[in-house]
């Protein structure tokens, strides 16, 4: 009989701190805080998608700046061949 009483009386202390949990989460105060921890996320947000477009524009120039120390190189390596034979 005992452990019916403490089903029941975990079964209300639930309810009640649910229900209190509820409130508290949909509170006035509550929803300023969610706005601002938003507000916080979309900043941070901003600040990651500079990063990396300023990441991806240093990388198209180290791409191009390989490619073209690779052109010069095959071109070289061209010359001597023609070269390498005939002399």
């Amino acid at each position: 009989m005992m452990k019916h009483y403490v089903r029941l009386a975990c079964f209300v202390g639930g309810a009640l701190f649910g229900s209190a949990g509820v409130k508290l989460l949909t509170s006035k105060d509550a929803k300023k805080a969610y706005t601002h921890i938003t507000a916080a996320g979309l900043r941070m947000k901003d600040s990651v998608m500079e990063t990396v477009t300023g990441l991806q524009e240093n990388t198209a120039d180290i791409l191009a700046a390989a490619k073209g120390i690779n052109e010069v190189r095959a071109a070289r390596e061209a010359d001597t061949q023609v070269e390498g034979p005939e002399a």
